[in-house]
């Protein structure tokens, strides 16, 4: 009875192949369901490390996404305010250099118009000389000094007016007297009494003038 148990307890716990080794078949088996369990862990455990991984990284791309949007619209707030200080900078560099050329132009008409009594008496003196007297040397340095200072003058803007047989303007002109004469027509300079001058786009001294009516 023994022989017989020990004998069917071999047949199921070994096997014999044709080269007379034995086999261990249970013990196999065992092994081989352990490292497909193994595995099967394994890979659910790279799986579930693969989805959090996926998730970090949309997460980070969200973050990266939003502080991206951020810093553009930084930018965006920054360059605006830089273009508006350029443009009241710009502005104000204007301003100043315009209010600069005008103070400029202030002080120069101050002086420019105390030369223009200078230039009164010499064309007084000038035209007091007779055809004779004019080419004589000291007349002709006189002359030459006028015109020299006549061509300062120019250069640094100013310019006789020349009112006679000109329209009447009471923006260039004074009127102190009034005369009639059909023959030249109505509100023309008749006479100048005193030469104005222009500096620039501005009045430096006002004509002093008749007036037809």
């Amino acid at each position: 009875m023994e022989e017989n148990k020990l004998f069917d307890e071999s047949i199921v716990d070994e096997k014999v192949d044709e080269t007379g080794e034995e086999i261990k078949v249970d013990t196999l088996n065992e092994t081989e369901a352990e490292s497909d369990v193994k595995e099967k862990e394994e890979a659910e455990e790279e799986t579930k490390a693969d989805r959090k991984s996926e998730k970090k990284k949309k997460k980070s791309t969200k973050a990266l996404e939003k502080a991206l949007e951020k810093s553009e619209g930084r930018v965006a707030e920054l360059t605006d305010l830089y273009q508006r200080l350029m443009a009241e900078f710009e502005n104000a560099r204007k301003r100043n250099a315009k209010e600069q050329s005008r103070m400029y132009d202030i002080g120069a008409k101050e002086v420019l118009s105390k030369l223009l009594p200078v230039i009164d008496n010499f064309e007084r003196g000038i035209d007091a000389l007779s055809e004779e007297e004019k080419e004589g040397a000291f007349a002709q340095g006189v002359i030459k000094i006028y015109q020299q200072l006549m061509t300062t003058m120019e250069e640094l803007g100013v310019k006789a007016m020349d009112a006679k047989g000109k329209e009447f303007n009471p923006d260039l002109h004074n009127a102190v007297m009034h005369e009639e004469d059909p023959e030249m027509g109505e509100n023309l300079v008749a006479e100048e009494f005193q030469k104005g001058y222009m500096y620039k786009d501005s009045v430096l001294r006002y004509s002093m003038v008749k007036v037809v009516n």
